[in-house]
């Protein structure tokens, strides 16, 4: 006959049970569960004293089970292995994952890279893990957590979130800006970087009816250099290789920091920032994320905001205000 819910011994008694019932041996047990033996012997004899009959014998070396004992051990020790092991995995499942996030591999070594140092810093407990690639992952499918996609707001998925729109104008090495200060002309003897992509405002086509032309008057074809790569674009202007149509949000440290330019003024008719039909979207795979994903999240979106242009980044050095 079962024994009501009620009349069932804690947990603790039959846990100091089973330890010495594995181990054979109350010292072995105590050191196990992290108790005295004395408390450990308690606990035996409290179980005992419920069921009314004795479950282990002293033995010169350990102890032994009585016959009831031995029975109760045998249920017992199945009943909390399969507690211990259901507990861990459910534990398992709610340990600290890392957080993946993927986004095209200019985003990643522009925007992201940049500003890790400050996601460490405020969260240093979050293991991230970035996924750079120019494919659209499926978040689900691949087990990824967050997402920054570029694309128009019309083909943005409805629970997208807006980070930042996209701004161009052409970029350069400090060195090359302080050059065309002093000869403007010489923009149309420079190369010019472009990222090899059929987007119409990411190419150079549409600003080159401003650019000076040759000395003599001659408009000639300019130099290009086309890469696949819009981090590889960017490189090329870091090196003074040339000038790049720069996405004046990613670039916003780089602008800050000096390491690159915007033309210095009256090198370029209509040369202010022009807008793109696209922008940047933040994408979770679930709807209500574990705790560290939505930290993520907001620091992306915190950062996001200060990465909006407020006005164009001034002449470099050396110019005319």
């Amino acid at each position: 006959m079962s024994l009501p819910l009620v009349r069932l011994s804690s947990l603790d008694p039959l846990r100091g049970f089973v330890a010495v019932g594995r181990r054979m041996s109350i010292t072995l047990a105590a050191e196990e569960l992290c108790l005295t033996q004395s408390a450990v012997s308690r606990q035996i004899h409290a179980l005992e004293q419920q069921l009314g009959c004795r479950l282990f014998v002293r033995q010169h070396r350990g102890v032994a089970f009585t016959p009831e004992g031995e029975r109760l051990f045998r249920s017992a020790d199945s009943a909390l292995q399969q507690l211990q092991d259901v507990m861990g995995e459910l534990r398992r499942s709610e340990e600290r994952r890392p957080v993946t996030l993927t986004a095209s591999v200019g985003v990643v070594g522009l925007w992201l890279l940049p500003r890790l140092p400050a996601l460490q810093r405020l969260h240093p407990q979050v293991d991230l893990r970035l996924s750079a690639g120019n494919r659209l992952a499926d978040l689900r499918a691949d087990g990824i957590d967050l997402a920054m996609r570029y694309c128009s707001a019309a083909d943005a998925p409805a629970d997208a979130v807006h980070l930042f729109g996209e701004t161009l104008a052409p970029v350069l090495h400090p060195r090359l800006a302080q050059e065309l200060a002093h000869e403007p002309g010489a923009l149309a003897r420079m190369t010019l970087l472009e990222l090899d992509d059929p987007r119409p405002w990411l190419q150079w086509q549409s600003w080159r009816a401003a650019m000076p032309a040759r000395a003599g008057g001659a408009r000639t074809r300019p130099t290009m250099l086309r890469l696949n790569q819009y981090d590889q674009v960017i490189h090329a202007a870091l090196a003074g290789q040339g000038v790049a149509l720069g996405r004046l949000e990613l670039l916003q440290p780089l602008l800050a920091s000096g390491q690159l330019a915007c033309l210095p003024d009256g090198v370029l008719r209509e040369a202010a920032p022009r807008p793109s039909p696209f922008g940047y979207w933040l994408l979770q795979a679930e709807p209500a994320p574990r705790e560290d994903v939505r930290r993520v999240a907001a620091w992306i979106q915190a950062e996001a905001r200060a990465s909006q242009p407020g006005a164009r980044p001034g002449p470099a050095a050396g110019t005319s205000a």
